[in-house]
């Protein structure tokens, strides 16, 4: 079975990416045993996705694996402020994967927002072992909610409105939400990329 590594420790990342990749071994970072803090201080989302599989590539010179590396950068951008939070979606209240921190400062700073559209981008990267890698970018358009509903685990996901499903996440089937995810599109688009790029 082929390898693919996942240059993450999110648990719900990597679910996600172990239903769309059935075919292949979806490997952690804690699985390979890369302990290291990436510094993902770029300014774009691919970038960050970049400098994650440069890592980890790196970290496998000289050892057993041979797979790919996958690294996306997913993050939420408001249109009332100026397309933040960003890339700095995961440490906006100042605390690096604070997700409750987070929502809090973004619905506040949205309180007296008329306009509450935005948009969630994700760029996915694939880096093959001779460090040659291809990519690809999608987005999901939503507004933002005016409270905390439902399952507050999940980064923004509680204050998300679908306006492809006319519905909030937490009101939609998994499969509603993964027909319109950003990461899932992005995915897809990534799979039509990796066949032409293997053929």
């Amino acid at each position: 079975m082929k390898k693919i590594i996942l240059a993450s420790n999110n648990e719900h990342k990597i679910k996600e990416f172990r239903e769309i990749f059935t075919d292949c071994e979806i490997l952690s970072l804690n699985d390979i045993w890369f302990l290291d803090d990436i510094v993902e201080d770029w300014e774009t989302f691919f970038d960050n996705a970049l400098i994650k599989c440069k890592a980890v590539r790196e970290f496998l010179k000289g050892k057993w694996i041979e797979a790919s590396i996958m690294a996306d950068d997913s993050w939420l951008c408001v249109n009332a402020l100026n397309w933040a939070p960003g890339v700095f979606s995961a440490r906006y209240a100042g605390w690096h994967w604070d997700n409750a921190a987070n929502r809090a400062k973004l619905l506040k700073e949205l309180e007296w927002k008329q306009d509450r559209s935005a948009y969630f981008l994700c760029c996915i990267v694939e880096m093959f072992p001779d460090w040659n890698f291809i990519y690809s970018e999608w987005k999901t358009f939503w507004k933002i909610l005016t409270e905390e509903i439902w399952d507050k685990s999940f980064g923004y996901d509680c204050i998300f409105f679908s306006n492809d499903l006319q519905k909030s996440f937490w009101e939609a089937t998994a499969d509603e939400k993964n027909s319109v995810s950003h990461r899932w599109r992005a995915i897809a688009w990534l799979i039509e990329k990796k066949q032409e790029y293997e053929n």
